[in-house]
């Protein structure tokens, strides 16, 4: 009898180490007497066990008693191994387990620690246990569950919060909303979710949010704005609207989240009482709102580029209270200048002949009135006989390059001379007047009846305008779309129009093509202003392109209005100077 292992059976021990290494198993074989004949190195990975329990012929008995001894067993983490635990119970339970046909189990063995076991017993008696490493796929399954949890418990928040929420995707099709957006429109979530805005509001409100929506996406500035909304069940809801982008460059989406404000606002009621001059839209009580940081700081907040445009919009009143007549032929003049001159803290009128200011200096003599000095258009034929034969207070001819400062700051300088000197003034007359007055026909252009139209279809901003136009004494009328509009401004020609750019059957860009393309015979190019809900590169560019001079931003107040109508209707003339 030869007592040596047999040339097959060496070869099966390679064989059966190569799979172990090429499938990533930790391999153990036991014969029908559990008793160890094969166990693989990486066994030693698993379990921190002597190398000597691994030996052929060792029983499967003291294998798994060192497998308890170690601490690292299956089902416990190493803070708990140390608990008195029967040793005999769990060694005979798990050699049950190996008499098994078939016997899966996934078990932790540490903290962080899983492993497959698999376990067969075949027919000739030969026992397999195969060992695998999964902690990293059950790391894996954990997060997915964990995200799942976190998805389940957020959107059940979100669905229980009383604002309207909605995400979209880079294409603008809605990925997730919450129930009381689907409320708004009287929908399911399931029924909204895939669909985009043009599937659910007319195309005019579709068009608008389309813009709002992909500015925010490129831009990443987020977007604001106080909206009333009409809900599906008739129900008005007033909200601030708040977008802005979320996630990595290529995989944006766009959150829009609905501060309901309905709580706080007021004022339906109050629609026939406008002489309490008190807004439609009233907070009940200011001490619902909680003091929360305040991040202002007032020098940071100073723009110098705001200060130009107010210092060239409000010009410093005098205090001194002169007289100054103006002589001039044309009404056009008369209405433009003299009411500059009142501004500047002077007090002004005119007359239009010679003959007229022969008469005007008669009165004035026999009353006792001082005139501080007289302003001379300078477009008259007879200008320069005018100003070289009126010798009893200064005089002052207009010349054609002349600024409204130049203008302000020469009769400011005759009103400090009196009345004993003459001041010298340009020799020549001008040609034409380019200084105060546009290029307009002879006969000029007669006091509109209505001075400003203002297009806006929202009822409460409508409301609004009216207010303040009727507060600042400026006559207007209001159009509820850009069609209406154009109609108002052929039938009135005023001074100013208000242009809302987002209104229905035709919106503030088209309307305003329409008037530019009626002015283009016309002497007068009536100025026009665009509304908007937010100053967005976008909806400014388009303005200029449709030919309006000048944009303004909601929500609007009484400053706001009265430097824009001084800016584009009493100071105009100044303005188109040089």
């Amino acid at each position: 009898m030869i007592d040596v292992a047999s040339f097959g059976a060496n070869i099966q021990k390679s064989v059966l180490e190569a799979m172990s290494d090429a499938l990533g198993l930790a391999i153990l074989v036991c014969d029908k007497n559990d008793e160890i004949i094969f166990a693989g190195r990486p066994i030693l990975q698993f379990y921190p066990i002597p190398a000597q329990f691994l030996e052929t012929g060792t029983r499967l008995r003291d294998f798994l008693g060192a497998v308890f001894d170690s601490g690292v067993r299956s089902g416990t983490a190493p803070e708990t191994s140390r608990r008195h635990s029967n040793r005999d119970e769990w060694i005979s339970e798990h050699l049950s387990h190996h008499w098994r046909e078939r016997f899966e189990v996934v078990e932790r063995i540490g903290r962080h620690r899983w492993i497959s076991l698999r376990k067969r017993r075949l027919p000739n008696g030969l026992g397999i246990v195969s060992i695998t490493d999964v902690s990293e796929q059950k790391k894996r399954e954990e997060q997915i569950q964990l995200d799942l949890e976190r998805i389940e418990l957020t959107e059940d928040i979100l669905d229980c919060m009383p604002n309207p929420i909605c995400v979209k995707d880079r294409n603008l099709n809605y990925v997730a909303v919450n129930k009381a957006f689907a409320a708004i429109h009287g929908l399911s979530p399931e029924a909204i979710l895939g669909r985009s805005v043009w599937d659910l509001l007319e195309p005019e409100l579709a068009e608008k949010f389309e813009r709002t929506d992909r500015a925010t996406l490129e831009t990443g500035a987020v977007h604001c704005q106080p909206e009333q909304i009409v809900q599906a069940d008739g129900e008005d809801l007033w909200v601030v609207t708040r977008k802005f982008r979320v996630g990595g460059p290529g995989k944006f989406l766009l959150v829009t989240c609905m501060n309901d404000v309905t709580d706080l606002v007021v004022g339906y009621g109050d629609r026939d009482g406008v002489t309490t001059g008190r807004s439609p839209l009233d907070v009940k009580d200011y001490n619902a709102f909680v003091p929360a940081q305040n991040c202002y700081d007032p020098f940071r907040s100073i723009d110098m580029q705001h200060l130009v445009e107010a210092g060239a919009i409000i010009e410093p009143v005098s205090a001194i209270r002169h007289r100054i007549l103006l002589v001039t032929s044309s009404a056009v003049l008369e209405q433009n200048l003299v009411p500059l001159l009142r501004r500047w803290g002077l007090d002004a009128c005119a007359v239009r002949t010679r003959a007229e200011l022969t008469a005007f200096e008669e009165v004035c003599a026999a009353r006792g009135i001082e005139i501080a000095a007289l302003v001379v258009d300078g477009a008259m034929p007879e200008a320069h006989d005018v100003v070289t034969n009126w010798t009893a207070l200064p005089s002052l001819q207009l010349a054609k390059n002349w600024t409204a400062c130049d203008l302000r700051a020469r009769v400011l300088a005759l009103c400090g001379k009196g009345s004993g000197g003459d001041v010298a003034c340009a020799a020549s007359a001008p040609a034409d007047w380019d200084i105060i007055v546009p290029d307009i026909g002879p006969a000029g252009r007669p006091a509109p009846d209505v001075e400003v139209v203002v297009a806006e279809d929202n009822e409460i901003n409508q409301f609004v305008f009216a207010q303040i136009l009727e507060g600042l004494g400026i006559s207007y009328r209001i159009a509820a779309n850009g069609e209406e509009a154009v109609r108002l401004w052929q039938q009135y020609r005023p001074n100013l129009v208000l242009m809302d750019v987002s209104m229905p059957v035709m919106n503030g860009f088209d309307a305003a093509r329409a008037i530019r393309a009626a002015e283009k015979s016309a002497a007068f190019q009536t100025p026009i202003i665009a509304v908007t809900a937010q100053a967005l590169d976008i909806d400014i560019d388009e303005s200029k392109a449709a030919g309006m001079d000048d944009h303004i931003t909601k929500p609007i107040s009484p400053d706001m209005i009265e430097a824009v109508y001084r800016k584009f209707v009493v100071t105009r003339p100044e303005r188109m100077a040089g």
